[in-house]
């Protein structure tokens, strides 16, 4: 980074001295003073000394040998004071850069130490990014395959269920349920970080949504639940996005809203087509979330805190990767809490909103065109 220079003010070129004017002063005003009389006494010198007093002689010498000298002398004397404040503002003046350039100085090295500390820091940044891929591949690598080998394993065990003790069925069936979900929180992690590096591939196509939002829930809660309140329409235009990455996103919403909801209270999906979008909303009627948790509630691993009574367990990825999933593909998710009037139910309402396939297609036949 340069250095920035102050520059030093400078006397105008022609401009006197002060100690040079002050000695004009005293000078020009004696020279004019002895060029009068002598001027007014070769004049009126030789006059009789019998003749009247030489009045306009001696007019004359007084205004031109001494109260014309005396006007210039008054005249200098004010211009000395005036350079004198000139020369008093420009030492001021010099004062005042020569510490403005420390100043500068100061500042410029300490901009300097700030930049090579951005630099480490940054430096810095890019390891633990390395790191975190490092991490990323360990996991791809290391806990996929022992984890498919152990469900493999489990699901070998369950084949006959009836042929194992009591108290082995259900160790083995809670060791099932924890390993696929450690083994979908390792996939989620993967797809999260894939995402975030921009080398998760989706193939953008139509979505059907009546049904992509029908296989969802049936995955998250089962084919015979009663729980989700279904409002859709009697058609919808199909969306524009990716199924497989689209579906993933509505079913983390609905485990959302799984976790959060009491058990007998509604779910409630609706689909409508909005200004130039496909708008889903899924709403629950659990605890709502705080004015002060919105703001972070799509970060990654946040959850915002819940009372003692119900306190769901996650990992604070699925909002994070839902949205990043919608934004990926062109569509947004946002969140209205509370959703109702109740104090004691206010619930959450997501919104998620994809384009329309035709416009999609319209919009690309026309940049084609």
């Amino acid at each position: 980074m340069r250095a920035i220079r102050v520059l030093q003010p400078k006397r105008p070129a022609g401009v006197p001295s002060l100690r040079a004017v002050a000695i004009i002063r005293f000078v020009l005003p004696l020279a004019l003073c002895l060029l009068a009389l002598g001027f007014e006494f070769g004049e009126h010198g030789g006059a009789s000394d019998t003749d009247h007093a030489n009045w306009p002689g001696m007019s004359e010498m007084v205004i031109f040998g001494m109260l014309g000298p005396a006007a210039v002398f008054a005249t200098m004397t004010y211009v000395v004071a005036l350079l004198r404040e000139i020369e008093a503002v420009h030492s001021r003046v010099t004062e005042l850069n020569q510490g403005l350039e420390q100043l500068v100085a100061e500042r410029t090295t300490d901009l300097r130490t700030s930049n090579a500390e951005l630099a480490q820091a940054n430096r810095q940044l890019h390891e633990l990014d390395q790191m975190k891929s490092d991490f990323v591949a360990l996991v791809s690598h290391e806990l996929r395959a022992p984890l498919a080998t152990l469900n493999g394993g489990l699901e070998v065990a369950l084949q006959h269920p009836d042929d194992l003790p009591l108290r082995a069925r259900r160790v083995l069936d809670l060791v099932m349920g924890e390993t696929l979900r450690l083994t979908q929180f390792v996939q989620t992690v993967l797809d999260v970080s894939q995402l975030e590096a921009g080398k998760l591939r989706m193939n953008y196509g139509p979505l059907a949504v009546r049904p992509l939002l029908r296989r969802a829930a049936e995955i998250v809660f089962g084919p015979d639940d009663q729980r989700v309140v279904w409002r859709l329409p009697a058609s919808l235009p199909p969306a524009w996005g990716d199924e497989i990455y689209a579906e993933e996103a509505i079913r983390n919403l609905l485990r959302n809203a799984q976790k959060y909801t009491p058990p007998h209270s509604p779910i409630e999906l609706t689909a409508l087509h909005g200004d130039h979008c496909m708008r889903v909303c899924i709403t629950d009627y659990g605890p709502g979330i705080p004015a002060a948790a919105q703001e972070h509630i799509f970060e990654r691993f946040y959850q915002a805190g819940q009372s003692d009574e119900y306190t769901p367990r996650g990992w604070g990825l699925g909002l994070h990767f839902a949205r990043s999933l919608l934004v990926a593909q062109g569509g947004s998710l946002a969140l209205e809490s509370p959703a109702h009037a109740d104090p004691d139910a206010p619930g959450a309402r997501f919104i998620v909103e994809l384009p329309i396939a035709e416009e999609v297609q319209e919009d690309g036949k026309a940049a084609v065109d």
